[in-house]
């Protein structure tokens, strides 16, 4: 290993969880910048991006000034901590610990002003130990909750956010313990980015915590296996084989956010059937249908009156649609003369779907998806779409 791998490792390290925090910062900005608990969280990631820029800066400028931006984001921690914690459990913390974390960030933001180092290591044990007792404040605040107080989705939040502290707080406490520990390089930032994904995960149809944490496991263990291949390759000693970890696991959690981000926006921006029935115009089943014709998943859907044309059979298709709704050209599970009848129907108005949107008379709506008709989210907004014409049909009537 180098002189320069630390400093260049420490660089990458806080610029990867800079990033990550950034793309969380933005996702939660654009989707509700105002609401109380956002607003807390969105303070969270800016008192981190504090800590990370401050740290990119004292390596690429040289300049010590900007230690007091770190020790000034370092201070802010615990009110950070204790503030998205009454956030998320919709309850203010007692005030004795509001006192202590009160006293304790006057007091250590006031101490970064002093940016020289002749009053360390004593400040930076009294802001390990403050920072400690923040995390336990915030942890005890989580065990003690009342659970029936709050939803379910809000309890999976509090659980999720609350599972980052199982590396937040290990991990951030060998950042003040470095010199001591002869690690290359402060890998807070592996946490923190830990900390952005699970977050991010809360946006996600995910019911438990599995599939984050496995997730994160496949990542941490590809991340060892590649960085353990190169350190015996390059004949690395474990500093080296850390430094080289750190890396390749902050850039695979980096890419993890940065994908679900995306992912969450595309949803977003998304022309879905589900955006259609929340924001389609017209009071009558006949009229919401029709404005359906013009989307773009289903451009060209026709409306048909069964009664209108002599070739197909009404009560045959009654019974056929009243045990499938929703019929799909690719089923193929039909037999005998109603088989005819689908087979028929299909090649008379080639369609791939046909929904019944009305009983008396008979009516549907056929609907031509060639390119996503085996798709499982557009085939389940098919079903809803037909429930709630089929419902508005017999209001109207």
């Amino acid at each position: 290993m180098t002189p320069v791998a630390p400093m260049i490792g420490q660089v990458f390290l806080s610029v990867a969880a800079l990033g990550g925090i950034v793309l969380v910062y933005a996702v939660l900005r654009a989707r509700a910048p105002f609401d109380p608990l956002n607003r807390r969280f969105l303070f969270a990631l800016r008192v981190l991006m504090l800590i990370f820029a401050g740290r990119a800066l004292i390596i690429l400028t040289g300049i010590e000034a900007f230690r007091f931006v770190v020790l000034l984001g370092a201070a802010l921690v615990p009110l950070a901590v204790l503030l998205l914690s009454e956030g998320l459990l919709r309850w203010h913390a007692p005030r004795w610990a509001k006192l202590i974390v009160g006293t304790g960030t006057a007091l250590f933001a006031v101490l970064a002003f002093w940016v020289g180092d002749s009053i360390d290591p004593a400040r930076l044990a009294g802001l390990l130990a403050f920072q400690l007792i923040g995390f336990a404040i915030g942890g005890w605040l989580v065990l003690t909750r009342d659970r029936t107080t709050l939803s379910v989705p809000e309890n999976r939040a509090v659980d999720r956010l609350a599972l980052s502290l199982v590396l937040l707080v290990p991990l951030g406490a060998t950042d003040f313990l470095i010199d001591y520990l002869g690690q290359p390089v402060q890998v807070s930032p592996l946490a923190v980015l830990f900390l952005c994904w699970l977050a991010i995960s809360l946006a996600r149809a995910q019911t438990g915590h599995g599939a984050p944490l496995l997730g994160f496991g496949a990542a941490l263990l590809g991340a060892g296996f590649a960085a353990g291949a190169i350190a015996i390759a390059a004949g690395m000693g474990w500093q080296g084989a850390l430094l080289t970890l750190a890396i390749i696991g902050a850039t695979m959690l980096l890419v993890m956010i940065y994908v679900d981000t995306r992912s969450l926006h595309s949803d977003l921006q998304s022309q879905t059937l589900l955006r259609h029935m929340a924001q389609g115009e017209g009071g009558t089943a006949t009229e919401f249908l029709r404005g359906l014709a013009a989307h773009p998943l289903v451009q060209g859907a026709a409306f048909i009156d069964i009664s209108a044309h002599d070739d197909l059979d009404g009560p045959v298709l009654a019974r056929i649609f009243a045990r499938a709704p929703v019929l799909r050209r690719i089923d193929g599970n039909h037999a005998g003369a109603e088989a005819e009848h689908i087979a028929h129907l299909f090649a008379r108005f080639g369609a791939s779907h046909f929904l019944l949107v009305g009983d008396a008379p008979l009516r549907l709506l056929a609907l031509s998806l060639p390119a996503i008709t085996a798709a499982p989210r557009t085939e389940l907004e098919l079903a809803a779409l037909q429930r709630m014409a089929w419902l508005m049909g017999q209001a109207d009537a």
